[in-house]
């Protein structure tokens, strides 16, 4: 997992964690972790639970611990990289031994992150210096710090599109599937790859609300009974431009083969035109082209094909965040990792990626988007919640690949049933949960 992707722009989990023999952060084991006032006279010994087994593995994390400890070197910094990090530290969760840094899994509740993470400060606070902090508020409190965040929009090969004589940005879904109707007619690629079988690439389209109508309160407005797919709506118009997509065969011919791993060399190779990803994925992409003899430079990022008022708008949503348990005997420790980790140690511009200190410059990787004045949208992660409740009440799935398997499926003829009558049954599935559940 953690070599190849991230958790960027899911969700929250709708799935709340039952704990079976935790104190609950009760007693002994509460407190905060709040930022020490003296970083070089913190002490002690701290481990880190890390989805990002190829960055142990190689040594980078280690180098990283020794980078902290010039400025920090009473602390001992540990690191465990764990390949089902979802999964396991699920079940680790049901006990009180579960690292004293940890990215906080997607199956906790937001609700419930004080029963496991200490208070890292106010939102009023925190939300001065990070992007993302309202990710994590509960009832006023911050309990985590992202590591980083992604833009969200449509990896491509610059070269290959050229080939095909497209040089300007689609700026609507019609433009869109206009162009890849020259790649496909012109050069012979697949268009478009979905990554269907994989799944979780799917989910990424849901980061797109937001980028639509340039609206960082559009997963907000979700939570109620707002018929979410009707005309207007901007998961309708997420979800038809895939539809038309795989409808006019400019996806794969067979969905249920595709490899993700794969996938970034057929990109990279100028074999496969576009795929929807955040933002992450970019120095990925230009790694697999250097690694196949071609020029990192070929990789684009292309914004969601929408416009308002003649600009394009990008989603930036949190990856992972970072917290400490509310059992650590070390959280001055702990927390003085994260502060250096999110602010000094450089990971986030070494991923390519959108730093969460609000100071600092957006990446190379989205010089594209910075040069043509894409606007910025900090997704509002205020209604999760609710919006997540409904989510789980409707069994529909918008942090899971389900959903979109089966729209693919429908366009492609691999189900009965229509776009539109497919939109008529998600919208009444969702207004019926919102009923009971998150309004």
């Amino acid at each position: 997992m953690g070599k190849t992707r991230t958790l960027t722009g899911v969700l929250l989990a709708v799935t709340t964690l039952t704990v079976a023999g935790c104190s609950g952060g009760g007693g002994a084991a509460g407190g905060t972790a709040a930022a020490p006032a003296d970083p070089g006279a913190v002490s002690g010994e701290i481990k880190v639970l890390t989805h990002r087994t190829d960055l142990v593995q190689n040594g980078t994390m280690k180098r990283y611990a020794e980078e902290f400890n010039k400025t920090h070197p009473k602390v001992k910094v540990s690191f465990e990289g764990i390949t089902d990090y979802e999964g396991e530290v699920k079940i680790r969760m049901n006990t009180k031994a579960y690292g004293d840094v940890l990215m906080i899994p997607a199956v906790v509740a937001k609700n419930d992150y004080p029963k496991f993470f200490a208070p890292l400060g106010s939102k009023e606070e925190l939300s001065r210096l990070y992007r993302f902090s309202d990710k994590t508020e509960v009832a006023g409190k911050v309990y985590g710090i992202a590591q980083f965040g992604t833009a969200n929009g449509f990896v491509h090969n610059k070269a290959l599109w050229r080939r095909a004589g497209v040089t300007q940005w689609p700026r609507t879904p019609a433009e869109f599937t206009a162009a890849l109707e020259k790649v496909r007619d012109k050069t012979g690629a697949v268009p478009y790859y979905t990554n269907f079988k994989d799944g979780w690439p799917l989910v990424q389209w849901t980061s797109n609300v937001g980028s639509v109508t340039c609206d960082a309160k559009a997963t907000d407005k979700l939570s109620g009974p707002v018929s979410p797919w009707k005309e207007g709506g901007e998961l309708r118009t997420v979800d038809t431009l895939l539809h038309d997509i795989v409808k006019r065969g400019l996806s794969e011919k067979d969905p249920t083969t595709t490899n993700w791993e794969t996938s970034k060399g057929l990109l990279a190779k100028g074999d496969v035109g576009a795929m929807m990803l955040g933002s992450w994925a970019i120095t990925q992409m230009q790694g697999a082209a250097k690694d196949a003899g071609g020029s990192p430079d070929d990789i684009g990022f292309l914004p969601f094909p929408a416009q308002k008022d003649g600009k394009f708008c990008a989603t930036l949503v949190s990856d992972y965040q970072q917290a400490v348990s509310i059992h650590s005997g070390n959280k001055p420790a702990a927390r003085a990792w994260i502060d250096w980790f999110t602010g000094k140690s450089g990971y986030s511009d070494k991923e390519g990626a959108v730093p969460t200190l609000k100071a600092a410059p957006m990446p190379a990787t989205l010089k594209d988007f910075v040069d043509n004045d894409v606007t910025f949208v900090e997704r509002s992660e205020a209604q999760t919640g609710p919006v997540n409740a409904i989510d789980n009440a409707a069994e529909l799935g918008l942090n899971k690949p389900d959903y979109r398997q089966k729209l693919i499926d429908i366009a492609r003829g691999a189900q009965k049933g229509s776009l539109q009558d497919y939109f008529a049954d998600l919208d009444k599935r969702w207004d019926e949960a919102a009923k009971t559940a998150g309004s």
